[in-house]
């Protein structure tokens, strides 16, 4: 395990050196890794940091105004690109041409903002386990493997590189972040795109966003690295006696050291039920749930 009060010295010293007297963008989610990051950065450079939420219609719920809320006091760039990445998105149905599209249309935003800004330098919550994927070629993470090649910035910092994600919630623990930020479960950099299998459309991913809800509610209090829904098909089913073609939600629900293996979590049968009948009434469009028990390997612990 990390010294931590030793790694966030270090980590303030490497962003003092990397970014000088110039000014950084830092790409800000809303989740650990990159929040870590923007405390640690602010730490180390203050105003001269540039934190950008870019709002993708991909986001968890409730995601873009607790990212005001909780970074509001920084030099906070809110950019609503909802249109754009849908419109990027149209048509494609393979899982590393979304990867590849969601990280170049973010770069190229971040570019744009920086350019506005007089910024030189990219700040980025990349943590080791990311890198390894991407090398390994099991998927491209948005800010690894599907980051573009060639970009604008000086450079690109990544403070967090050599951390797995348990590491990331101490130093977030120690950094003083809220818990539901420390403690929050990984999410992936392309969003609820990756928890779409095939063409994302807004109507998908709210079907999905709302799911997700779901099973984090009713999964709060179980321990877990990871539980979440995805929309992953269609199928008939009965509403009302009448005989529809609707969605079918996966429910995914695992337990993880680092996130480079898993298990299926044992849930129980009447928590299982609970979580489909609510799925099925309260989202229309869902007439099927099913609950995911394969372990990571063969499957990954997302969908694409």
């Amino acid at each position: 395990m990390v010294n931590v009060e030793e790694f966030v010295k270090k980590a303030i010293e490497e962003i003092k050196r990397e970014v000088g007297d110039g000014k950084a963008i830092i790409a800000l989610s809303g989740g650990v890794d990159s929040s870590v990051c923007a405390v640690l950065a602010y730490k180390a450079i203050g105003d001269r940091l540039i934190p950008v939420f870019v709002d993708t219609g991909l986001m968890r719920e409730g995601e873009p105004e607790r990212v005001k809320e909780v970074f509001g006091h920084m030099n906070l760039v809110f950019i609503d690109a909802r249109d754009e990445f849908f419109k990027a998105l149209k048509g494609v149905t393979d899982p590393e041409e979304k990867r590849k599209i969601v990280g170049e249309l973010f770069v190229r935003i971040f570019e744009k903002v920086a350019e506005e800004k007089g910024a030189e330098y990219l700040i980025q919550g990349t943590i080791y386990p990311d890198i390894i994927e991407s090398q390994g070629g099991i998927k491209s993470h948005h800010n690894v493997g599907g980051f573009p090649t060639k970009y604008k910035f000086k450079k690109v910092i990544e403070p967090l590189r050599e951390l797995y994600k348990d590491e990331v919630r101490e130093i977030a623990r120690y950094l003083g972040l809220p818990e539901e930020i420390s403690e929050r479960m990984p999410f992936p950099g392309p969003g609820l795109a990756v928890r779409v299998v095939g063409e994302v459309t807004p109507e998908k991913v709210e079907i999905v966003r709302k799911a997700t809800k779901i099973v984090e509610e009713e999964l709060k209090d179980v321990p877990k690295w990871q539980a979440f829904a995805a929309l992953i098909g269609k199928a008939t089913g009965v509403k009302g006696d009448v005989r529809v073609y609707g969605y079918i939600i996966a429910v995914r629900a695992v337990e993880s050291r680092d996130g480079m293996t898993a298990d299926p979590l044992r849930l129980d049968y009447e928590k299982l039920r609970r979580i489909a009948l609510r799925i099925t009434n309260e989202i229309p469009e869902v007439v099927r749930v099913v609950y995911d028990v394969t372990p990571k390997p063969p499957a990954t612990i997302e969908y694409e």
